[in-house]
C-alpha cells in the first residue's frame, strides 16, 4: 500500500529549479520527520535533506544553500525546493518518513516511488 506519493520531478537546464513534493496518503495522521534521497545510476543512495520534527534542517554539503526542505501541515506534504541546478544533481529523488503518527498508531520508515529528475548541461 502506498503511502507517500512524489511528484514534481522532470527534465530542466542546468542553473534552473524544480519543486518536489511528496504526498502522504491519509492512513498518516501526521509527518514527524521527513527527509529527501536521492540515487544516480552506478551510485548510493544519499541522503540530501533531512528535517527534524521540530522544523530544523540538514542538507549534504553538495546542496546546501541551493536545496531547501519544507513541509506543510495541513496538506501532510513535504516539499524539496530545488535552485541552481547542476548536471550532478541528476538521480531518483526519493521522499522518506522515518516517524508519523498513524491512524493506528506511530509508523515508521515509509518511502516514496521515486521520481526522476534529469538536470542537462
Amino acid at each position: 500500500q502506498v503511502q507517500l506519493v512524489e511528484s514534481g520531478g522532470g527534465l530542466v537546464q542546468a542553473g534552473g529549479s524544480l519543486r518536489l513534493s511528496c504526498a502522504a496518503s491519509r492512513r498518516i495522521v501526521s509527518i514527524i520527520t521527513m527527509g529527501w534521497y536521492r540515487q544516480a545510476p552506478g551510485k548510493r543512495r544519499e541522503l540530501v535533506a533531512l528535517m527534524s520534527g521540530d522544523g530544523s534542517a540538514n542538507y549534504a554539503d553538495s546542496v546546501k544553500d541551493r536545496f531547501a526542505i519544507s513541509r506543510d501541515n495541513a496538506k501532510n506534504t513535504g516539499y524539496l525546493q530545488m535552485n541552481s541546478l547542476k548536471p550532478e544533481d541528476t538521480a531518483v529523488y526519493y521522499c522518506n518518513v522515518p516517524r508519523a503518527v498513524t491512524i493506528t498508531g506511530y509508523g515508521y520508515d515509509y518511502w516514496g516511488q521515486g521520481t526522476q529528475v534529469t538536470v542537462s548541461s
